[in-house]
């Protein structure tokens, strides 16, 4: 009877250890999340790296992203995206067409980072924050591992600026085996977008071929 007294214990111990580490993590998040949501306009440079299945790591791209509430503009060599919190516009420079639908949230959170912030509140386990130097500044490390099986997400991990609590990188592993290292930098929350510079003008793209998926 003593050693299922004691197990029992132990078990207890971990588990309000464990609520106690996702607490904090979730308070992390939580002040993340508040100081972009509370922003009426962010701009921030970003490098994705991406690593397929087999190890081989892909050239890092450069972009700029836009954001404000839950719209984005991201700006890059090849492709520019808008999203308006419903509809996205996805922009092809080489061959002159632009893609329109209606995202999932994992397929926003896929393209925009601070996306990520809002998808922590349900849906997801989190571990306790780890402390780490990223990109020269100490961060808290927080992995996020979805609960429901239908996630094309495996594990996503977020690294929260000590000082700012803004996002300084994520790192996401996809079931197929998939990686995406995101590095963000000159990051500022002080701007203020009108809501037309998340939607797609048709009229400063002319001749672009328009391809509706919804």
């Amino acid at each position: 009877m003593k050693k299922y007294i004691l197990a029992f214990t132990a078990l207890l111990t971990v588990s309000v250890a464990f609520a106690q580490s996702s607490a904090n993590a979730r308070n992390i998040l939580d002040k993340a999340y508040s100081t972009y949501e509370n922003s009426k306009g962010i701009r921030m440079v970003f490098n994705v790296t991406t690593t397929d299945e087999k190890g081989t790591a892909y050239q890092a791209q450069k972009g700029t992203a836009l954001a404000k509430g839950n719209k984005f503009k991201i700006e890059m060599p090849t492709i520019d995206t808008w999203f308006d919190g419903k509809t996205q516009w996805v922009l092809m420079k080489d061959i002159n067409e632009v893609n329109i639908n209606n995202p999932s949230n994992e397929e926003i959170a896929s393209i925009s980072p601070l996306a990520l912030l809002s998808m922590y509140k349900t849906g997801y386990t989190l571990n306790a924050p780890v402390s780490k130097t990223i990109n020269g500044k100490s961060a808290f490390v927080i992995d996020m591992t979805p609960t429901a099986g239908k996630s094309d997400f495996k594990k996503v991990s977020v690294s929260i600026d000590k000082k700012t609590s803004t996002v300084l990188q994520v790192d996401i592993i996809l079931k197929d085996g998939m990686k995406n290292k995101i590095d963000i930098g000159d990051y500022n929350a002080n701007y203020n977008f009108p809501d037309s510079e998340f939607v797609f003008d048709k009229d400063n793209h002319k001749g672009v071929e328009i391809v509706d998926l919804r």
